[in-house]
């Protein structure tokens, strides 16, 4: 499903009383409820040798995306993770996610293994199975390394009057952090940390359909503007080895001989989207 994001820099001052204004809408995520009120997402994300995923954001092209490995919290070898493709459609966006185990993505990513032997027991099925076979040939295709682990902790909610047709969902991102050119088994490890967007945290707004009033309303009442805030860009721009490195990274090769046999799937062409 086509989904619409907004995004927002905001002073940390201005955190307490935008949850303030909010709150009378919004009821926190059962996921975060669960875990004081809010949880840590990790990403590894991964880009060409000439960086294309990052120059095509900073150029604002319309038809791009984005190849991630995400877990949340502390995690374990037995802990879910997701193969992500996050894809921008011009104006709404559109993902492709597989759940699988972190032993298994490791597996896959750093030991060749091949992608039939996965059991993604019931965590999508084929669907799954479909979604990592697309994430991993964009890998193989592409000749994608990882290049940042992007750390942030996150306070997520949900509108109190429900559409699920809207499925609007509002987050406050913050003590953004980031890992220059992480091996894909160090999802869950934080050395030689940096931090980003220093003194801000990001307001996300995610919906289907429509925008509501109140929202507009609050998000207008503090003066606050959308703008493309990438958290990737971000921390790439917070780490000078990469920034010295934005097209010519020294990232050993990870193992590609499992990709071989995965079948022909959409390939990002700068600018457009073109199929194999």
């Amino acid at each position: 499903m086509l989904r619409y994001e907004y995004k927002y820099i905001v002073p940390n001052e201005q955190l307490g009383r935008l949850k303030q204004l909010f709150s009378p809408y919004l009821e926190l995520d059962g996921h975060a409820a669960k875990s004081g009120g809010e949880y840590t997402v990790r990403s590894i994300y991964f880009d060409t040798p000439q960086m294309e995923c990052y120059q095509q954001k900073i150029e604002g092209v319309k038809y791009r995306d984005k190849v991630r490995l995400r877990g949340y919290d502390e995690g374990s070898p037995g802990a879910t993770v997701f193969f992500e493709i996050k894809k921008k459609m011009g104006g709404p966006l559109l993902k492709h996610r597989s759940a699988l185990m972190f032993e298994s993505a490791n597996r896959l990513l750093e030991n060749s293994q091949p992608l039939e032997t996965i059991d993604f027991g019931d965590k999508g099925g084929g669907k799954a199975r479909e979604n990592a076979s697309r994430f991993l040939y964009n890998l193989h295709a592409r000749k994608m390394q990882p290049v940042v682990t992007v750390i942030y902790d996150r306070e997520p909610f949900h509108a109190l009057a429900r559409d699920k047709d809207n499925n609007l969902r509002i987050t406050f991102d913050k003590n953004l952090r980031a890992v220059a050119q992480p091996a894909t088994s160090g999802l869950f490890d934080e050395p030689h940390i940096h931090p980003a967007n220093k003194g801000h945290f990001i307001l996300e707004i995610k919906f289907n359909r429509y925008l509501p009033s109140w929202v507009c309303a609050i998000v207008n009442s503090l003066g606050l503007k959308k703008t493309p805030a990438s958290k990737y860009v971000m921390c790439i721009e917070a780490l000078p080895d990469l920034r010295q490195l934005k097209y010519q990274l020294k990232i050993p090769a990870m193992a590609v001989s499992n990709f071989k046999k995965v079948e022909s799937r959409p390939i990002f062409i700068p600018g457009k989207l073109a199929y194999s």
